[in-house]
């Protein structure tokens, strides 16, 4: 079995900064791709930085250049390094993978639990 855990949200004044974590335990071989969700009351769910199988990179237009997404595949984490954040950053962020489980190419596909980001103006 694989658990995602979720990490580094909290609250931050406009144009900090905060890194999001997001850990894969259990049986995993290595990360296959990871993707970073968001959102925020009202709104629907927002795909904010991928990165793919073939371990390209895309953003949403609204983040680009101030979000970067990345893999540790010895540690089982992906990051979310927010910078320059505003206002309307705030939302629930939430990551999912698709790992490696075994060394025949079975794979496990999971959302962590989520995590508040709230920037105050």
């Amino acid at each position: 079995q694989v658990q995602l855990v979720e990490s580094g949200g909290g609250l931050v004044q406009a144009g900090g900064s905060l890194r999001l974590s997001c850990v894969a335990s259990g049986t995993v071989v290595s990360i296959n791709a990871a993707d970073w969700y968001r959102q925020a009351p009202g709104k629907q769910r927002e795909l904010v930085a991928a990165i793919t199988r073939g371990g390209g990179i895309d953003y949403a237009d609204s983040v680009k250049g101030r979000f970067t997404i990345s893999r540790d595949n010895a540690k089982n984490t992906v990051y979310l390094q927010m910078n320059s954040l505003k206002p309307e950053d705030t939302a629930v962020y939430h990551c999912n993978i698709e790992v490696l489980i075994d060394t025949v190419g079975s794979t496990w596909n999971g959302w962590g639990q989520g995590t508040q980001v709230t920037v105050s103006s």
